[in-house]
């Protein structure tokens, strides 16, 4: 009975030149995208390819990412180790890969850089596996990675992660 009531109010207040204010909509905020699912990479290396088996990822800004490496090799971590190691950005390549392969005391990771470097596995021996957890950078862009082993990434143990 009273929503019939309403009603014939309604139409009498707009009969008689009246004007309705109806209650402001609610809109649903703009909704942030949820973020990625969490990911995980099985990269291999070994002593002949000298090459990642994964040279190329693609990921979200703030993606969380797990990268397995195993090494495959047979040779002695001292002659022929591989790590992984993710770099900003803005790193100069080059000059790290040079300054991390005359870092042998640090594992070929030179401490001085380390800011640098986003996420790490350290030097890994024949049949060793290791792994590292992080959260993509919140800048889509290309970062490299690369083992620092003297000549490995300028052999080819290299590629990028890409962030769009």
């Amino acid at each position: 009975m009273k929503t019939t009531a309403k009603v014939f109010a309604t139409l009498f207040a707009l009969a008689a030149g009246g004007s309705l204010a109806f209650p402001a909509e609610s809109s649903p905020a703009a909704a942030a995208p949820a973020p990625a699912a969490p990911a995980t990479f099985e990269i291999t290396v070994n002593d002949a390819a000298m090459k990642f088996s994964i040279a190329k990822i693609a990921a979200h800004p703030g993606q969380t990412l797990t990268i397995k490496l195993k090494n495959n090799g047979a040779q002695p971590k001292d002659v022929m180790g591989h790590n992984w190691v993710l770099l900003k950005a803005d790193t100069d390549t080059d000059a790290y890969t040079a300054t991390a392969s005359a870092s042998k005391s640090e594992g070929f990771e030179p401490k001085a850089l380390a800011a640098q470097v986003i996420a790490a596995i350290p030097l890994l021996g024949p049949g060793q596996s290791g792994e590292v957890t992080f959260t993509c950078p919140a800048t889509p862009g290309t970062y490299n990675y690369l083992c620092t082993f003297p000549a490995h990434a300028m052999l080819g143990m290299k590629g990028v992660l890409i962030v769009k």
